[in-house]
């Protein structure tokens, strides 16, 4: 897909990837960018660098997110593509950490995801054209050794990104699965931690492959290669690459 000429929504889209995903649909032409963000005060400051528009969003709650669809179709008349992007980085753990924060994560990593598909797929569906990108992550292809839940929530990110290319990709509407390792943004401010083994990428360069694939109607966009190799080689011999997660736990957090 070409995003010149579409709209775009963008969520997690006031600082970090999705910051530079807005900055980069408007480089590219887009018909308007909705910038979505619980922080609305940097939502407007990236949004007004750029010519957008933004809105507070927490997609952690579905209500959030049917409000920012129909505030986008209310100004632009329809959504071409929507950027599932937010995310949360949860504290270090795993069995231990309370229910509220796996919740939480299972929310902004999982739900938020469908409650968007749901509330923007169907049009796509009707026009016969649409994008869906979903922000994962490569620790939804591999696992990450440090937090139990971003780990597996991210691992559903990944699953649901695939069933919405599976039921609807003859039906027009495109998904693409982000799945970067340490990229630079608030999240990586106090350390990359085992995701910065194959070194930080800047969030400009994330959002251009994001854009590559897009134009390609990519699934997978790995802005670290390296990662793929890593899955084949998951997938090849699970035990013992179970092995080497087991000396990277050990290595990150001390455990034995």
């Amino acid at each position: 897909m070409d995003i010149r000429g579409k709209v775009a929504i963008v969520t997690g889209g006031a600082s970090g990837i999705g910051a530079a995903l807005a900055r980069r649909c408007a480089a590219e032409g887009a018909r308007g960018v909705m910038v979505a963000d619980v922080n609305l005060e940097r939502a407007q400051r990236v949004a007004q660098e750029i010519g957008a528009h933004a809105l507070r969003c927490d997609v952690s709650r579905e209500a959030d997110i049917q409000a920012l669809v129909a505030a986008t179709r209310e100004r632009f008349g329809q959504v071409d593509i929507y950027m599932s992007n937010a995310g949360i980085l949860g504290r270090v753990g795993g069995i231990e950490l309370e229910d509220a924060l796996w919740d939480k994560m299972w929310q902004v990593h999982g739900m938020a995801h469908v409650w968007a598909a749901r509330a923007v797929v169907p049009e796509m569906v009707a026009r016969g054209e649409g994008y869906f990108v979903v922000t994962a992550s490569a620790a939804g292809l591999l696992n990450i050794v440090e937090s139990a839940p971003y780990g597996v929530t991210k691992h559903a990110a990944v699953a649901f990104a695939e069933w919405l290319r599976i039921a609807y990709g003859r039906r027009g509407v495109r998904v693409s699965c982000l799945c970067p390792q340490s990229v630079a943004t608030d999240m990586t401010a106090n350390g990359a931690g085992s995701a910065g083994v194959n070194g930080i990428l800047t969030a400009e360069q994330v959002a251009g492959d994001v854009v590559a694939a897009m134009r390609d109607e990519r699934f997978l966009v790995l802005p670290h290669p390296e990662v793929a190799k890593y899955f084949l080689a998951k997938a090849q011999d699970y035990d013992r690459w179970l092995g080497g997660m087991q000396k990277l736990y050990a290595l990150h957090t001390g455990g034995a």
